[in-house]
């Protein structure tokens, strides 16, 4: 079995192309800060707590880089020709105002019960080279970088609300038979075509194969 590389891809459209990185990290760390604050009471013998939000998880992984060798029958001169398509992810995009999104795969990525795809952002990057060629140029270099997940709002929502959730179009539906099934109210067809910004939404049926939003009903 061919031994599946770390891929990161660009979200983003920038001038940056997908990569992979030279060798697989030896392992990674998953983290997440869950707020929550206390309140003492004098009438209770530790305080009450009050959730106040859960942040972005972060990756973190330290990838070594090593040029000495020949790789895929090319000698590279030096190891920053690899580690610059990782420090580019941390410069800012003109016409984003900001650095890219990424999308990190590695393995099976086939449930979101997995670690991977992880979306997110650089939020932290060190370089250290450690070994040189007589004109000074690195051929070996460890990266230690974090990852900061860039969470999709409508996903996010769907995990934490089961009634939010998605249809797709099939041939033959119009907005008011799913606004039936979906709030058993055929007129609420304006709050699904507002969550999806439908121009013309009595031309759904030119749009079979369209995955809609169908949002909570407040």
């Amino acid at each position: 079995m061919e031994l599946a590389k770390l891929g990161i891809t660009p979200m983003d459209d920038v001038p940056i192309d997908p990569f992979t990185v030279l060798f697989n990290p030896n392992s990674y760390s998953i983290s997440k800060n869950v707020t929550w604050s206390g309140s003492a009471s004098a009438q209770l013998n530790s305080p009450t707590l009050t959730f106040g939000g859960g942040d972005s998880r972060s990756l973190t992984m330290e990838l070594f880089y090593d040029v000495t060798e020949p790789l895929g029958g090319e000698l590279i001169d030096d190891v920053r020709k690899e580690t610059n398509n990782m420090v580019a992810l941390t410069r800012i995009q003109r016409d984003l105002q900001r650095p890219p999104v990424v999308q990190i795969t590695w393995g099976d990525d086939s449930s979101d019960r997995f670690d991977f795809p992880f979306i997110g952002v650089v939020t932290q990057l060190t370089q250290r080279f450690t070994l040189f060629r007589a004109n000074g140029k690195p051929v070996r270099a460890t990266l230690n970088v974090t990852f900061k997940e860039f969470q999709d709002v409508e996903k996010d929502q769907r995990q934490t609300d089961p009634e939010f959730t998605t249809r797709m179009v099939k041939r033959g539906d119009t907005l008011s038979n799913i606004a039936a099934e979906a709030y058993r109210d055929p007129t609420l067809w304006r709050v699904i075509a507002e969550a999806n910004q439908l121009d013309d939404p009595r031309h759904l049926d030119l749009a079979v194969g369209l995955r809609l939003v169908i949002p909570k009903r407040s």
